[in-house]
């Protein structure tokens, strides 16, 4: 498991190692019979390869055919049950730990941070011997040391097909002798649980533009992105009062669960539309952007997880191709005056972008640093640096 942390001088307290299993004495388990219950009563019966634990959430399926290590990192995943619609999962194992991430930031390039997020994982066919170049241990025993559970032998075709004709709903992984209740994690504020206690500061340097990025369950590879375009990031947690930083610009991350949950983030932001600060959102930093200028936001039926979500740029015949994860959107039609869609979804017509007439604020639904997925649109990040003041 990749740990958290750093660049060397940087401010706040690295985040906590995961627990990790020895290479030389893997966390085998016997395989023994778990159940998925989903909350209109359905039960799909499965067999374990990871840990023994029964866990509830919302379950949700995502149709990338590669990136499990990547997604499962995802902290947009907390709370939440992930089934993998592509049948072989676990052929690759998992990647060893890399901290420097080709810049000297001091986070994994191999991982979205630094543990397992998902609370269980849902496969037709999970992969036992796995076979590749950068692999340091399999994905059960990556699992295992992390407490988290996995069942294979699935039928997953029809459970996303249950899950797209009925939506999303709450499930359940259950062990013989070890009930849990069902549990809806979007009544939780999963932002303040996953996002850091203390300001980081990655890429300092004498000159530099600085980014203050809201922590709301913030990918790695936004930071690698940033930095990669000569600015310094200072991570702050979810309800940091940005009033107080001197900043060229403001990042609202991604992250999970149902965006209204965060309103001290929504009264930090209005700061920052106030006082027209340069500022991108991307996912739930859209929604919470949204929410800050006075629009609405609602549940999808069953949200978009996926790398393959085309989008197109509003006004023009520019698609793109993009990776995606969450579960509610923007209502455009309650965007205020002065403010306009930026992108859509092509699939079904959903918001993907919002930016304002002239103010240097914009954010996308999308996901611009990818990680799993296409980088078509990781032009996003050049544009923001150039809107720095």
């Amino acid at each position: 498991m990749a740990p958290g942390g750093q660049r060397n001088g940087a401010a706040g307290v690295a985040e906590a190692p995961a627990r990790r299993t020895s290479p030389d004495k893997p966390a085998h388990r016997e395989p023994v019979k778990a159940v998925l219950t989903l909350e209109d009563g359905a039960r799909y019966e499965g067999v374990s390869f990871a840990a023994h634990r029964s866990v509830a959430g919302e379950v949700v399926f995502n149709t990338g055919m590669m990136g499990y290590p990547e997604s499962m990192t995802d902290p947009s995943y907390a709370g939440q049950i992930l089934v993998c619609t592509f049948p072989l999962i676990g052929n690759y194992g998992v990647p060893a730990p890399d901290h420097t991430g080709g810049i000297d930031d001091g986070l994994s390039s191999n991982f979205e941070s630094y543990k397992i997020h998902i609370q269980g994982l849902i496969v037709t066919d999970y992969s036992a011997r796995h076979s590749h170049w950068d692999a340091a241990r399999s994905l059960a025993d990556w699992m295992i040391a992390d407490g988290v559970p996995g069942l294979t032998g699935i039928d997953t075709r029809s459970l996303t097909q249950r899950l797209r004709e009925k939506g999303t709903m709450l499930g359940k992984i259950e062990f013989p002798g070890e009930p849990v209740e069902f549990h809806d994690p979007n009544k939780d504020n999963l932002v303040a649980k996953v996002s850091v206690s203390r300001p980081h500061l990655f890429g300092g340097g004498k000159g530099r533009k600085r980014v203050v990025m809201v922590d709301t369950g913030a990918k790695y590879n936004i930071v690698h992105s940033l930095l990669a375009r000569g600015v310094e990031v200072l991570r702050v947690p979810w309800d940091w009062d940005l009033s107080q930083e001197k900043c060229d610009g403001i990042m609202l991350s991604n992250g999970p669960g149902d965006p209204v949950m965060a309103a001290r983030t929504i009264e930090r932001i209005r700061w920052a539309v106030d006082n027209a600060v340069p500022t991108f959102g991307i996912c739930l930093g859209h929604q919470l952007l949204a929410l800050a200028i006075g629009a609405r936001t609602y549940k999808l039926k069953y949200g978009h997880r996926s790398q393959n979500q085309p989008v197109m740029e509003c006004g023009t015949s520019k698609c793109y191709v993009t990776s995606q994860n969450h579960g509610f959107a923007v209502d455009n039609d309650s965007l205020p005056k002065d403010w306009r869609p930026w992108f859509e979804n092509l699939n079904d017509g959903t918001s993907e972008g919002l930016r304002h007439n002239w103010l240097p604020i914009r954010s996308v639904q999308f996901h611009p640093e990818a990680s799993p997925g296409p980088v078509d649109t990781a032009y996003l990040f050049d544009e923001f640096v150039r809107m720095l003041k």
